[in-house]
């Protein structure tokens, strides 16, 4: 297994146009050898003393933070799932632009090293 982690400001006010733009990302990702996806709107996030999921997206006033993660068999369908997606036309930002600024998310692939989910 392989996972896809992502980390973003989101304004609220633009929620559904994320929600749209994640479920569409989501379906063509599993087209492609996903095993599935979690998009999760912050609740309960506390601001820490030195650092918390709010500064590390440099959040503004009326933003919350979204995380995502994505669950890949293997790396190598990973890879070839990402190659696809970001050619995808359908995925590539319309004229009111992405939903959340982009300069300000992080992601990441990680290896699991422990796992407790199984797959079916």
């Amino acid at each position: 297994m392989y996972v896809d982690g992502f980390v973003l400001p989101l304004n609220e006010a633009r929620l559904s146009d994320y929600t749209a733009m994640a479920e569409l990302f989501a379906r063509k990702a599993q087209a492609l050898g996903a095993l599935g996806t979690v998009e999760a709107l912050g609740d309960g996030l506390e601001h820490g003393h030195t650092t918390d999921f709010f500064r590390a997206v440099q959040a503004e006033d009326g933003e919350n933070v979204v995380f995502s993660f994505m669950l890949w068999p293997d790396k190598a369908t990973r890879d070839a799932g990402w190659e696809r997606l970001m050619g995808d036309p359908e995925l590539q930002p319309g004229p009111q632009g992405m939903p959340f600024d982009g300069k300000r998310m992080f992601w990441g692939g990680f290896k699991p090293i422990v796992s407790a989910i199984e797959l079916k």
